[in-house]
């Protein structure tokens, strides 16, 4: 989880691999009407938002065994309503500068997500530190790494 450009889909792309699970992209969720205002430009509500995470929270219940998705979850009442879906779940926040953040969504070409969003992806921001079930790492370092902390964060009982 994180803001637009943290490497949110890299990074679970690379657990989903490394531990055999499915991947769910969450932007691959998002409605039409979303994915037009994001282009645009406009950034989306929580009512946008409501639909999303209700579908996103019935793939992660349909999926008991595990499942890594990919999702901004900026705010923790949208945690909370996937929680709610999956107990026991849990999160790596990918923290990211604004700048950084900016500079690696304006160089991804053809995607639908504005580079003009980001800062309200920041203004929208709760962070996750502090929540239970919550792993936070540097968004910049490397994938290969990061990978490896996520699945020894998830399996704590093979590194004692």
């Amino acid at each position: 989880m994180g803001v637009a450009g943290c490497g949110k889909s890299s990074l679970g792309a690379a657990v989903a691999a490394a531990e055999g699970l499915p991947l769910i992209e969450g932007d691959d969720f998002h409605s039409a009407a979303s994915r037009d205002k994001m282009s645009r430009g406009v950034p989306l509500t929580d009512d946008d938002r409501a639909q999303w995470l209700e579908i996103l929270g019935g793939q992660l219940a349909a999926h008991p065994q595990g499942v890594v998705l990919t999702c901004s979850a900026l705010k923790r009442a949208y945690r909370e309503r996937l929680r709610a879906a999956a107990p026991g779940l849990r999160f790596v926040f990918l923290e990211i500068s604004r700048a950084d953040a900016q500079r690696r969504v304006a160089g991804r070409g053809s995607h639908f997500f504005s580079a003009s969003l980001v800062d309200s992806q920041f203004a929208t921001l709760e962070s996750p530190v502090g929540e239970p079930g919550v792993l936070p790492v540097d968004a910049l370092e490397a994938l290969d790494p990061l990978q490896r902390r996520v699945g020894a964060w998830l399996h704590p009982e093979k590194n004692q």
